[in-house]
């Protein structure tokens, strides 16, 4: 699991910055097993790693480290 929560992070060069976030990283699963996508699910993205076996799951959460609303539409 990882908290991504900083208004300083940088998810990559391609996608730049995100809302604040959790990862949860398993072995290789399908995302869609796991409400990724699925209306109301709070799963919104998944990918997975090939060279790691691997499948990550974000969830968004609502406030920043810092204790600050963040906003729910970005991304």
């Amino acid at each position: 699991m990882c908290y991504m929560l900083s208004k300083q992070g940088h998810l990559s060069d391609r996608d730049g910055h995100w809302r604040p976030h959790l990862m949860f990283f398993v072995p290789h699963a399908e995302p869609a097993s796991w409400g990724a996508g699925s209306q109301g699910s709070p799963v919104v993205a998944a990918f997975t790693d090939t060279s790691e076996r691997l499948t990550v799951f974000l969830i968004p959460v609502a406030k920043w480290s810092d204790g600050t609303a963040a906003p729910m539409d970005e991304h």
